[in-house]
């Protein structure tokens, strides 16, 4: 799983980072899991790069890959670490 894990998350992570629209991203391991922090100009840049083929793979291996939940949300402010996983553990929903 750990092998697989990275084939699908760096690449979703390299095209995250220069997909269109991109204000704010990286990955960070916090609490015993990997996170992913991602703020975009608009729900369509967001939209644009949830149907790019890398995030697609990603997301259909997810549940080899990984467990745990998401959490998206519109803000005027790219939020910290430390805020968005307060919101995450607030309101995160589990992903299968």
């Amino acid at each position: 799983m750990f092998v697989t894990y990275f084939v699908q998350s760096i690449p979703a992570l390299r095209a995250a980072q220069k997909a269109a629209g991109v204000l704010f991203c990286e990955a960070e391991t916090r609490n015993g899991y990997r996170h992913t922090l991602t703020a975009r100009e608009s729900k369509e840049h967001m939209a644009a790069y949830r149907a790019c083929p890398e995030h697609l793979k990603a997301m259909k291996a997810f549940h080899l890959i990984a467990e745990g939940k998401t959490y998206g949300y519109e803000s005027d402010t790219v939020p910290n670490w430390q805020e968005a996983l307060i919101l995450w553990e607030k309101y995160g929903k589990a992903t299968y």
